[in-house]
């Protein structure tokens, strides 16, 4: 196929400017572009395109329109005669004054890439919101991404005529009735009319004969073009207002007039036109696809259309559709639409049409059974089936236009339209059956087998599995698939749709079976999904249940019970297990470890009698460090037997850590404040805070108050309290395991923490110098194997809390490598700076702390943050020739990234080369030329020459910025 430069025969030079001499004829247009579908497939060139230009033209023009020219946006045109127009001009069904004119091309791409494929035509017809409309071109363009990544690509389909027609003080409406066979996502807005003015059009140029331009026009939008509603049209004598419209919009009656589109159905309202003409304005559909690297712009289809507006008599129809409607994948989608025809005095009803326009027709139907009037009848039928699932509704525009008597130009046929919008989603799987099985050694632990049919829909991609403990009561609503966060089931695995059967071993992120508890009732339910672009999901099967008798060991205490640096002791009690079962010998192991989030557990004690469930750790410093305890119930067998252990890990449990600071520079009051880590619920009652005034003496109940999941917060301030007195308190929870009646009333408490209730210290003011990327970017190299970064910090002494104490002894400094999270202790100094060295991101947060001579701690300064910077240049030649130096392909400067996947192409589209590195990886992307697709070997090596890549980065900075970076590199050996 060739295309789209609509030129009539003229012995002139092509670059001549149109005139208001020659006759006009193109009321609006655009072009279709999709990928090579030739047969057979193994034989498609994956850089060949097809195009199909549609331009709808003035039935009064004598213009023929014969041929068109287009511009295919890599500096190659169709030339004058690219291809003839197919079958003549054909008629619109309803229009007598307008033709369809279809024009086929096609072009085979150098490389891959983005292009933009155009048309110019020199015979605009007449409109009112643009100046001297005869004079100027007439442009339309598609935008379209040629990438092997995204396999074939097809643009938007728009399947509505381009031309309406329009009565004054009347609601206008129009839908291009849009499609995307790929699936992907469509977005609409307007733009301007747009034209390639004489002197800068790029028009036809060489090889083609006589051809002086480039073949590459620059588009620009039409002399002083105005929307449609713009009052600078018809003048303050008489300007657009809306009338009354059920909408949506809904009309205002007598607002200022509107003329917009709705971004997803793409539905234009002008409420309400009041001159009569010709009207254009260009719409961009613009095509959207779900990447593994992120959402994708990867096209855009400009149509440029007319409105033909009159003052007329006759009222418009009103057209009556069906509710919007999510069906299962296999159901029939029955419509029944009906519209009425506007009637007064002076305009009675009429017969109406009714049409329907969709990318789905066909295989679906309508068929009109009854014109009116009274009323205009009319059936969709669809047969959906599974390829038709997807995550977005199929959208059908239903359109009714009356048949006035007679039809003149002065009295046109007027129509009403509106949207059906119907989601097809995927069936339930069916049959899911749990089955649970004991397990009697580690190799062998307790687990669950899910039994189901076998998926209806081979197009699936996978079938996802869910668990929860006990029953959900989850039901799914009508249109509702997958499984919300709500029910409250954790994604266990998925499967490929074509497997029936799965085995839950609780298996751990490291690849360990962990096994499933027993006494705990398990519930499963799974649901299929569907691939992209169109994507969508099925809905949830009915769930399934599977339960192992016994009671597991669970931890129930960790009461600490002296307070010292070097005499403290926490006792810690857990359960026996019920029904325990299996051979070996059984004992319990009980470890600790160091905070609420221990990264390793040392074992204190090894217990062979079931019947001690409790032990005192002694000799530790509960004064200044929280701990956290773990109880494993292990079975253990001869040596000989060469059978590993059977380990049954209860959840951890911490102790109770409470500071007390005082909570005003005035020293009246102190802030209590405990945190906790336990697999209990200590929220139903609440803590008991307890005091002691001065350094010995009995302690007193003061208060309760409310603690949450893992700790609480108490003011003490009544009465005020005195300032130079020590205070001491510690806090007791009182929790319950949910279900299990016979784990309640679980008492614990926490150290003692006393202090001599002074002003707190000034909060420092802190500040963070920033990194120059622009700097780095700029570097020959960057980084290189030995640089790191450094973050320089500096603060001073602040005035708040009012009357806080600026006597400093020392700061605490914190860190977190993202916007958000938790605090990490990274270094305590006397000054007020701070280098933060050999870092391998830039990024990051950080907080001071003040500490005075007492030990006091003043509230966290401000947090100062700086984000990593974003760069990233990659060569554009490489020399794998085994000398060291050049010899891999990687970037030359970069941020941090936390992924990059990259793909090599050869000249002809097929892929040679594609790796996924990440910030683990010391050298990112890594090619050594080899190929293709994976470096296989030494000896196997991709020829010398240029290679086209596509790079797609995720960088390592908050926002998670995806970038895809396209170029060629030349391999030289």
């Amino acid at each position: 196929m060739r295309g789209a430069l609509l030129l009539v025969l003229l012995a002139a030079a092509m670059t001549v400017a149109p005139t208001s001499a020659w006759a006009t004829h193109i009321r609006a247009g655009d072009i279709r572009v999709k990928p090579d579908t030739t047969l057979p497939v193994s034989g498609r060139n994956p850089r060949r395109v097809f195009f199909k230009l549609t331009l709808y033209t003035d039935n009064s023009s004598s213009v023929l329109a014969d041929f068109a020219t287009v511009f295919f946006g890599d500096g190659v045109s169709s030339c004058k005669d690219g291809a003839p127009r197919q079958g003549g001009r054909r008629p619109i069904p309803g229009n007598t004054d307008t033709s369809v004119n279809v024009y086929y091309f096609e072009h085979t791409y150098p490389s891959a890439g983005q292009f933009t494929v155009s048309y110019i035509g020199e015979n605009r017809n007449d409109a009112l919101n643009m100046d001297r409309p005869l004079a100027q071109t007439f442009y339309i363009s598609t935008t379209f991404t040629l990438d092997p990544s995204l396999g074939g690509n097809s643009s938007p389909i728009l399947t509505a005529p381009a031309v309406d027609k329009a009565g004054v003080r009347q609601v206008f409406l129009h839908n291009p009735a849009a499609f995307d066979a790929d699936g992907d996502s469509l977005a609409f807005r307007l733009r301007t009319s747009q034209q390639v003015a004489a002197g800068i059009d790029g028009s036809v140029g060489p090889p083609c004969a006589g051809g002086t331009g480039n073949n590459l026009p620059v588009p620009q939008t039409v002399t002083n073009f105005r929307y449609p509603n713009d009052p600078l049209i018809t003048g303050s004598a008489n300007p657009p207002v809306q009338v009354a419209y059920e909408g949506p919009p809904r009309g205002i009656p007598d607002a200022p007039a509107i003329f917009e589109q709705d971004v997803h159905t793409g539905q234009i309202t002008w409420n309400a036109p009041v001159a009569v003409g010709f009207y254009n304005v260009a719409m961009v559909v613009e095509e959207w696809r779900r990447t593994p690297a992120g959402r994708r712009k990867i096209g855009e289809v400009i149509r440029d259309m007319q409105i033909i507006v009159s003052a007329t008599n006759n009222l418009r129809p009103t057209i009556t559709i069906p509710e919007d409607i999510c069906v299962i994948a296999g159901e029939t989608v029955t419509g029944l639409v009906t519209a009425v025809d506007g009637v007064s005095a002076t305009s009675p009803q009429t017969a109406v049409d009714l049409f329907a326009y969709s990318g789905i027709i066909p295989p679906a139907t309508f068929t009109q059974t009854a014109k009116g009037p009274p009323t205009a009848r009319g059936t969709f039928v669809w047969q959906t089936q599974c390829n038709n699932v997807a995550r977005l509704p199929y959208l059908v525009v239903f359109k009714a236009q009356d048949t006035p008597s007679p039809i003149t130009a002065a009295n046109p046929p007027l129509i009403d339209e509106k949207t059906w919008r119907i989601t097809v989603i995927g069936p339930a799987p069916q049959n899911l059956r749990a089955t649970s099985i004991i397990g009697t050694s580690a190799t062998d632990p307790n687990r669950v087998r899910l039994d189901w049919n076998l998926y209806q829909c081979a197009n699936a991609s996978r079938i996802l599995i869910y668990r929860k403990v006990n029953p959900s009561g989850f039901v799914p609503g009508p249109c509702e698939t997958g499984i919300p966060a709500s029910a409250g089931y954790t994604f266990v695995a998925s499967v490929p749709a074509s497997a029936t059967t799965f085995t839950d071993s609780n298996t751990s992120a490291g690849g360990q079976n962990l096994g499933l508890e027993r006494g705990q009732n398990y519930c499963y339910r799974i649901y299929a999904d569907f691939p992209g672009p169109a994507f969508g999901a099925s809905i949830a099967s009915a769930e399934a249940c599977a339960a192992f008798p016994g009671a597991p060991t669970r931890l129930v205490k960790v009461d600490v019970e002296n307070t010292g640096t070097t005499t403290g002791q926490i006792e810690v009690c857990w359960t026996r297990p019920k029904a325990i079962g299996g051979d070996g010998v059984p004992s319990y192991v009980l470890s600790r470890g160091v905070g609420l989030a221990p990264i390793a557990f040392t074992t204190i004690a090894t217990i062979t009698t079931l019947a001690d469930t409790c032990f005192t750790d002694t000799g530790i410093n509960t004064q200044d460090l929280q701990y956290t305890y773990r109880i494993e119930f292990v079975r253990t067998f001869p040596a000989g037997s060469n059978q590993p252990p059977v380990r049954e890990t209860a959840p951890t449990a911490s102790s109770i850590r409470t500071t007390a600071v005082p909570a005003n520079a005035a020293a009246t009051a102190v802030t209590v404040r405990w945190t906790y880590n336990v697999p209990w619920d200590n929220t139903t009652r609440p803590a008991v805070i307890f005091r002691r005034t001065g350094n010995t003496g009995p302690y007193v109940r003061l208060n309760t108050a409310p603690t949450g999941a893992t700790g609480g917060t108490y003011l003490d301030n009544d009465p005020a309290l005195v300032k130079g007195q020590t205070y001491c308190y510690y806090v007791q929870t009182d929790g319950l395991y949910p279900g299990v009646p016979y784990l309640n009333s679980l008492l614990n408490r926490s150290q003692e923490q006393c202090l001599v209730l002074t002003s707190p210290p000034c909060i420092p003011v802190l500040s963070l110098a920033p990194t120059n990327c622009d700097s780095l970017a700029a570097l020959p190299e960057f980084p290189g194997l030995n640089q790191r970064y450094a973050n320089r910090l500096s603060w001073r002494v602040g005035a708040l809390p009012a009357g806080c104490d600026a006597n400093i002894a020392s700061y605490r400094v914190y860190y977190r490598p993202t916007a958000t999270g938790a605090f990490a202790l990274i270094g305590t100094t006397p000054l007020t700076s701070f280098t933060h060295n050999d870092l391998e991101f830039s990024g990051g947060c950080y907080a001071v702390q003040a500490v005075a001579p007492s030990g006091a701690v003043s509230d966290t300064s401000n947090v100062a943050c700086q984000d990593n910077c974003v760069f990233f240049v990659l060569p554009n030649i490489f020399t794998p020739t085994g000398d060291g130096v050049n010899d891999v392909f990687r970037p030359k400067n970069s941020s941090p990234v936390r992924r990059i996947r990259f793909q090599a192409f050869n000249r002809w589209g097929v892929k040679v080369f594609e790796n996924v590195t990440t910030s683990a990886d010391r050298v990112l992307i890594n090619w050594s030329g080899g190929g293709p697709v994976a470096e296989a070997s030494s000896g196997n090596k991709v020829v010398d020459g240029i290679y086209y890549y596509l790079a797609e980065v995720e960088f390592a900075d908050f926002a998670n910025t995806k970038r895809t970076y396209k170029g060629w590199v030349e391999i030289v050996r």
